[in-house]
């Protein structure tokens, strides 16, 4: 089976084709319904690290975002019956009950697509029996009763007393207190620009990912925005927040529609649009604004039309997979089950919004690097967001974002590589370690270090010192300042070895380039380590699919070629660099290091550093976005002195200067 009827070969034009695409996309879970309709377990399964019947819970509520928006019109009578469920879920002597709830209990999630199928369609309350009724607001005031994580989760709850007071009837001074204690904790995540980090931005984490806008955090601020009518002074600052962070996120996305992946949770895919629906659902557009509706429609679809063109996210009996182009179970977090993909139906909300509402009608306007705002200066390729710690690159060549400082303490599988890269790409995704060999590591964009001969690796990891500035470039235009991102990484916490990266994004100065300067200190104390002989220290570019179009692997093109890039197709690596061209465009990789200490650019070289370009063969199966791929990087090998010999104390800090370029090219056959 190719893709989905009724999803990919979905043009995506109108709101006919986004009902087709939800209902496509929800049919087939209709076979692995339980008896009662309250539940949904896929078949062959996989678990996750809650309970089974949360996972079939996930089953039946997250369907509800497209579900509950369409209620009224679908003449599926199985997409209408679907909310039937309900009534067996929350009835205690059910077999189907879903259960008491506990402490950072994973039902809290599931119970916000409850809530907003409340809110959404309130006369399905009507349908209930008193009893029924009664079953309900019990269940969901469970919430308001156990410990929750402080995160993104606060929302759920926000969301449900918000449906147990417009919806249910419930007391709603009793319920505005719980809102109002977890208000106190999410405006503390608000950190600028209309961003909010998941959790407060601090030691134990720094993360601004999908969670902070599509995903959770902005997605359900524009909710609140459209049914808590009544709190006009929140929903003014929410409003406000919601523009200022539109004006700038459309640079998350291509102009084909790809989102760059970031952070955990990829599997939940076409979720990274839901911003823009909830952006029109919530009626935020004004002619005023500085993102058009127009430009909301077209952000929204096309970002669908990318998905539509990637066949392999459904199984054979029509269900997703988890993963993220393909199937891929080294990218999904511990708390994903197979029913837990389907939170990508959150763009679906958009549904919600009447068939003869402006956002239906009005003309679909092109990514704004291709057509800026009338009166307004074309958008530059490049913009710093300083909260984030990131700077976006949108240039014709390729799709990117440099990052540095984000981290979190919290142990989610592969956080290293979700978090810690030096840049994400929409062409080239990222990738996620399988094993602690090199190739298993697949450190694409990071930097990787090995004390023990490459038996082990470390990977970049809870960057400090962020420090964003303008740096001086000579180009030949003359001396024009670009923005600047540096940051500190200590491989390892008990030696006092630093090493300090400036990321600097070259843009339409030298198109498709970015460079790295990283200062290492403190190598000298490497020499305390017993068996430590050499350190090995590996910067990489992006993974690029290593297929050809006839399905081999790309060959090593010829050398003469050299890195002028002569050939269509290939791979070629000498001492300073290495290239590779493939069908989805060409990721590269140069030593700047000898050019930097010939120009004395800096003060110390890294003439004690034996340089190499390496092609790394990465492990099948370890990027989101191609399946087989090549990773460009250049190795530096540092041999340790003799240990027995006596060694003069050093008159000051030593450190070391190594440099590198990346120059990527990603944008093939880009839709506008």
């Amino acid at each position: 089976m190719s893709g989905l009827p009724g999803f990919s070969d979905n043009p995506f034009r109108d709101r006919t084709d986004m009902l087709r695409a939800a209902t496509a996309i929800i049919k087939p879970l209709e076979q692995y319904r339980s008896k009662s309709k309250a539940r949904v377990k896929l078949y062959p399964s996989t678990a996750a690290a809650f309970d089974d019947v949360s996972a079939q819970l996930e089953g039946f509520a997250r369907p509800l975002w497209a579900i509950s928006a369409l209620f009224d019109e679908s003449t599926d009578p199985t997409l209408r019956a679907w909310l039937q469920g309900i009534e067996a879920g929350v009835d205690p002597q059910s077999p189907e009950y879903w259960g008491k709830l506990g402490s950072f209990d994973q039902r809290m999630v599931e119970m916000e697509s409850i809530a907003f199928a409340l809110l959404m369609t309130p006369q399905f309350v009507l349908c209930l029996s008193a009893k029924s009724k009664k079953n309900l607001e019990e269940w969901l005031q469970q919430i308001n009763h156990h410990t929750m994580p402080q995160s993104n989760w606060r929302w759920f709850r926000v969301l449900v007393n918000l449906a147990l007071t417009k919806v249910l009837g419930t007391d709603k001074a009793q319920a505005r207190k719980f809102m109002e204690s977890d208000f106190r904790v999410l405006d503390q995540f608000y950190i600028g620009e209309g961003w909010s980090s998941d959790g407060v931005w601090g030691e134990d984490r720094r993360q601004a990912d999908y969670y902070s806008g599509s995903f959770a955090i902005q997605f359900a601020q524009l909710l609140y925005i459209r049914f808590a009518d009544d709190d006009q002074a929140r929903v003014s600052r929410y409003r406000q927040q919601a523009i200022d962070y539109a004006a700038e996120y459309w640079r998350f996305f291509n102009t084909d529609g790809a989102a760059i992946p970031f952070g955990r949770s990829m599997t939940y895919r076409f979720a990274c649009g839901a911003f823009w629906a909830a952006y029109a659902l919530a009626n935020i557009y004004t002619p005023s604004s500085t993102v058009s509706l127009g430009t909301v429609k077209g952000l929204l679809l096309r970002h669908l039309r990318w998905w539509s063109k990637q066949p392999e996210i459904f199984n054979s009996d029509g269900t997703m997979n988890i993963g993220f182009t393909y199937p891929n179970m080294y990218l999904s977090e511990d708390y994903n089950s197979r029913q837990s993909v389907y939170w990508c139906l959150k763009p679906f909300v958009v549904l919600g919004l009447s068939p003869h509402h402006p956002f239906w009608t009005v003309e679909e306007e092109p990514h704004p690097m291709v057509r800026h705002l009338d009166g307004l200066p074309p958008p530059g390729p490049f913009r710093v967001f300083a909260p984030a710690h990131q700077i976006l690159c949108n240039s014709i060549e390729h799709h990117y974002l440099l990052s540095a400082g984000q981290m979190t303490t919290k142990k989610f599988k592969a956080r290293e590589a979700k978090y810690g890269k030096f840049a994400y790409s929409s062409a080239f995704g990222y990738s996620v370690p399988t094993g602690l060999e090199l190739h298993q590591v697949a450190p694409d964009s990071t930097m990787a270090i090995s004390f023990d001969e490459g038996e082990n690796w470390k990977v970049r990891w809870q960057p400090s010192e962020v420090h964003i500035h303008t740096l001086p470039i000579e180009t030949k235009q003359g001396t024009v300042g670009l923005p600047a991102i540096a940051s500190t990484w200590t491989p390892i916490k008990k030696l006092d070895l630093a090493i300090r990266t400036t990321l600097v994004p070259l843009a339409s100065h030298y198109p498709g380039w970015h460079i790295r300067v990283h200062q290492i200190t403190g190598l000298e104390i490497v020499n305390k380590i017993p068996w430590c002989d050499s350190v090995r220290l590996v910067d990489s570019s992006f993974a690029i699919n290593s297929w050809s179009e006839k399905g081999y692997h790309i060959t090593s093109a010829s050398s003469t070629e050299g890195f002028t890039g002569g050939f269509t197709e290939g791979y070629i690596a000498d001492t300073t660099s290495v290239l590779i061209k493939s069908r989805n465009g060409g990721s590269g990789i140069v030593d700047l290091t000898p050019n930097i200490v010939s120009q004395q650019l800096v003060g110390h070289d890294g003439s004690r550093f034996r340089a190499r370009g390496h092609l790394i063969e990465a492990d099948p199966n370890t990027n989101l976005i191609a399946q087989r791929t090549f990773i460009p990087s250049i190795q530096y090998t540092h041999p340790i002195v003799d240990k027995r010999e006596p060694k003069s104390p050093p008159t000051g800090p030593e450190s070391t200067i190594l440099a590198t370029a990346q120059r990527d090219i990603g944008n093939v056959g880009d839709e506008a």
